[in-house]
């Protein structure tokens, strides 16, 4: 498992769209084979701040993902909503064992 835990910084006149257009793209996601989790979290003291935590099953997911055309779209949508660039920091798990990261209802 690979878990990516990107930091977002949007504009607050574009929160409301960024916040539609990433939830469209986690649905999507989470359809792909090598994705077992995407969780959109908004911060509560600042809702222009959030995080994507993005759960692979493979080292590879990640390249695979970013060639799909919903990121690509997400990625166009979002790319003029954000009010700094983009972080991620990479994870490996510990716990729960790696089948507890299943979104249940999510395939």
């Amino acid at each position: 498992m690979l878990i990516v835990v990107v930091n977002v910084h949007v504009v607050e006149s574009g929160v409301e769209a960024f916040v539609a257009a990433t939830l469209e793209n986690a649905r999507a996601s989470l359809l792909e084979p090598g994705i077992a989790r995407f969780d959109v979290v908004q911060q509560q003291d600042d809702p222009t701040r959030f995080l994507l935590i993005e759960v692979y099953r493979t080292a590879e997911a990640p390249a695979a993902h970013k060639e799909t055309a919903h990121y690509a779209r997400w990625r166009d949508t979002v790319a003029p909503l954000m009010a700094s660039p983009r972080s991620s920091q990479k994870y490996s798990n510990l716990a729960p064992p790696d089948a507890g990261w299943e979104t249940p209802g999510a395939r």
